[in-house]
């Protein structure tokens, strides 16, 4: 594999791959490597780092022990573990259960409609980091700058090749960073929903990591022009604010809406990009999924919807 080459491998070594941040973006990207990858001959390791000691609350408790118990796979998989007694304790409000133990039986607390594949789960930070050749950065953008100072005392003296991909949109000041980004909702993606995205950095990284992340139903392009694909970002919330508020309009409207924010997109990419062309599929694809497939059902197409109906 490139990759490998890259970080310095050989055959047989193993490849450590560290999500910092565990959330629903970041519980579920580990998970899809994990599920993707696992089970090659090929090693390849894999864990995720939360903080410890966040105590899970009653109503998502009782919300987890229904999931669990209408699922027969998950529910069998507890019972094989010996972990499906502490769930029954904790409904019945005699234990406390915390957001990294369940984590490691494969629910985030973030996301408990959705149970992944159990996950391995570090809590002390240095134990998490102090060997990964891959850091995935799903930290909120407010928590990077602390966390990261922290980790860079743990490799001063570290001599070893090693590269982070960040989910979180920021500059990236290194070419061992790369930004992964795109308009999708963790548990679709999950749910082997279409989904694309992009990835930014130098070339000699993110060509490599492209390949290494892409999957059937995932489409990762790649592209240098960070810039571009942050102001197309904050653009398409925008077209999802008006997608909202055409909810109840025909689809001849809707069409029209669509075409339009197309035109737009690359209106401004001819003006912002250098190279234009590299830019259009990934934004184009982008714009696709966020009007058409629905999947910005957040924040921005809710806050449409509601101005329209106000």
């Amino acid at each position: 594999m490139e990759l490998q080459s890259l970080l310095g491998k050989v055959n047989g070594d193993a490849l450590l791959i560290v999500g910092i941040g565990a959330g629903a973006w970041g519980s579920i990207f580990i998970a899809l490597l994990q599920d993707a990858y696992g089970t090659q001959i090929q090693p390849l390791q894999m864990r995720i780092w939360r903080r410890g000691g966040k105590e899970v609350d009653k109503p998502t408790t009782e919300h987890m022990f229904e999931i669990i118990n209408a699922r027969e796979v998950v529910l069998r998989r507890l019972i094989h573990k010996c972990a499906y007694l502490k769930y029954v304790e904790a409904r019945l409000g005699d234990r406390t259960l915390y957001a990294d133990e369940i984590l490691r039986d494969g629910f985030c607390v973030n996301m408990i409609d959705i149970p992944l594949h159990p996950l391995k789960v570090v809590t002390n930070l240095q134990e998490a980091v102090w060997d990964a050749n891959i850091v995935v950065n799903a930290l909120p953008s407010i928590e990077i700058l602390p966390v990261f100072q922290e980790i860079g005392r743990f490799w001063k003296e570290r001599h070893t090749m090693l590269v982070i991909i960040s989910l979180a949109k920021a500059r990236v000041p290194t070419k061992n960073v790369l930004y992964l980004g795109g308009p999708n909702i963790a548990a679709k993606l999950y749910n082997r929903e279409y989904a694309s995205a992009h990835i930014c950095g130098s070339e000699k990284w993110r060509k490599p990591l492209a390949q290494f992340l892409q999957q059937p139903h995932f489409v990762v392009w790649d592209n240098n022009d960070l810039t571009t694909h942050e102001v197309m970002g904050g653009l398409k919330n925008v077209y999802a604010i008006s997608t909202g508020a055409l909810t109840n309009e025909s689809a001849t409207s809707k069409a029209v809406y669509f075409a339009h924010c197309n035109s737009e997109m690359i209106y401004i990419t001819l003006l912002q990009a250098e190279q234009p062309e590299r830019l259009a599929g990934p934004l184009l694809a982008d714009t696709y999924v966020t009007l058409l497939k629905a999947t910005m059902h957040g924040a921005p197409y809710e806050l449409g919807k509601w101005n329209i109906l106000q």
